[in-house]
């Protein structure tokens, strides 16, 4: 079953493209160790070799857990790096918290170890890119194609065409579309693309060998006639496809889920559960860690600052929303000369009297902002995630936003999508914080790890400056 292009709308396995994918990894898994071996001359030692068996079966592991060997035809090649980067990830901590415990990790050298760790998923990505750009060539001139037909006529099938129209390098024909449904039917076929017949005749050539791929993409209530159609085309070798036809209940956005092996819709979720959990907490601690350590002089130097010029404490710590809606408190370095934390807090406007001059300096590269590091490491915020708001802007706002509370299925951010699009600073108007919103549940419905990093570097880039930010 499909839901939106977030999850894909192809799932096609090739085992035999699998298995290559799976011995190569493993091939550049050994080799990256022993490269970075030779390179710096370090004796290769039995303990080399158990870690990279080690590593070899842990990335095996993970990598079938993150779904790593499954047909990305029609994901983006950055997104195929991203899947690359998070198992290799996973990998890594796991070694390193197996070092720590079996107090072993001293006995490896560290720039070799650090050399495997970063070549590793470089080469693993290469191998990927030439992969696509040979398959890509393939398909483009009509080998390693599919016929695909759709089961019903409308915006699930239209979309769909639209897509395998733009993409012809998914090698995707698309042979028509099918409807009983005669009236105004026409109407809805994709461009030119009129209807090639009716359900029966869909059958026939699916039966007949013809059509590779059914999308069954006739509305819900319909239900007689899906359930008719599956059953006929079980006499296929058709794979068969179910696209709900959900965009009347305004949720292109779900994903689907199990309990109990039952499947279930989900229309509103966390991304962070299980194994996305733990990977977001480690990313967290190590990145929170790394950076507190390197931008501890700056603290100190900011809170003198802070202290020297204007009376008040040194730290500002506001009640704000954290993870499930439950009040958490924030820090940031105190930059006017009030500590508004009541039911009406009002927001920092242009030329605000109640600004500091250091702390229209704070405020506007963000360095205010640097003690919530601390309350990363606390487990009440993320580096990245959508930005904490005052508890009496959220109760203004979720009445007025649709979907807004939903911004706190996961940890406020020091930083997040929004903010790197522009959007941070004041919210004088509903429209700002609308796209600081949709910025933000666009952010929970696509989160990955290779997501975090690309809101870091370009926080680091370009975030730190902001005309909003008063």
């Amino acid at each position: 079953m499909i839901l939106g292009s977030s999850s894909g709308f192809i799932k096609q396995h090739s085992s035999s493209l699998s298995l290559l994918m799976r011995s190569l990894d493993v091939l550049i898994i050994v080799c990256g160790l022993y490269l970075a071996v030779w390179l710096y001359d370090v004796a290769p030692l039995e303990r080399h070799e158990l870690l990279v068996a080690l590593a070899v079966l842990a990335f095996l592991f993970v990598a079938e857990v993150r779904g790593l060997y499954q047909s990305r035809r029609i994901e983006s090649i950055y997104s195929e790096f991203g899947h690359v980067a998070t198992v290799w990830f996973v990998v890594v901590i796991l070694l390193l918290a197996l070092g720590f415990v079996s107090k072993s990790s001293a006995s490896f050298s560290r720039v070799v170890l650090t050399v495997w760790i970063l070549l590793t998923p470089v080469m693993m990505c290469l191998l990927r890119l030439m992969l696509r750009k040979v398959l890509r060539y393939a398909r483009a001139r009509g080998r390693n194609s599919r016929t695909v037909a759709f089961a019903g006529a409308g915006s699930a099938s239209d979309k769909m065409i639209a897509h395998i129209g733009e993409m012809p390098w998914l090698g995707l024909n698309v042979v028509g579309v099918f409807d009983d449904r005669k009236s105004d039917r026409h109407a809805h076929a994709h461009g030119e693309l009129s209807l090639a017949g009716d359900l029966h005749n869909l059958v026939d050539m699916a039966c007949a060998g013809q059509i590779d791929i059914v999308y069954i993409t006739l509305p819900m209530q319909a239900e007689r006639s899906i359930i008719k159609l599956i059953e006929q085309l079980a006499d296929s070798t058709a794979s068969v496809y179910i696209v709900p036809d959900l965009f009347i209940f305004s949720l292109y956005k779900a994903r689907w889920a199990t309990v109990g092996g039952m499947p279930v819709i989900s229309t509103f979720e966390s991304p962070f559960y299980g194994t996305e959990s733990w990977l977001k907490r480690a990313e967290d601690i190590v990145l929170g860690g790394l950076i507190l350590s390197m931008i501890a002089p700056l603290l100190i130097i900011i809170a003198l600052g802070v202290k020297l010029t204007s009376a008040g404490p040194v730290i500002f710590k506001q009640r704000r929303y954290g993870l499930k809606g439950e009040v958490v408190e924030v820090w940031k370095f105190r930059s006017m000369t009030v500590c508004d934390n009541g039911e009406n807090v009002v927001q920092a406007k242009k030329g605000d009297k109640r600004v500091t001059p250091l702390g229209a300096f704070l405020r506007r590269t963000s360095l205010d902002e640097l003690p919530q590091f601390i309350n990363v490491l606390q487990g009440r915020m993320s580096i990245v995630g959508p930005r904490p708001h005052a508890v009496a802007h959220n109760e203004q706002y979720r009445k007025l936003i649709r979907g807004y509370m939903l911004r706190h299925k996961v940890k406020p951010g020091i930083t997040g999508l929004a903010q790197v699009n522009g959007w941070r600073g004041e919210t004088d108007t509903l429209h700002k914080m609308q796209k600081r919103v949709e910025y933000d549940l666009e952010y929970i419905q696509n989160w990955s790890l290779w997501l975090d990093i690309k809101i870091i570097v370009k926080t680091i880039v370009v975030g730190f400056l902001g005309k909003n930010a008063y």
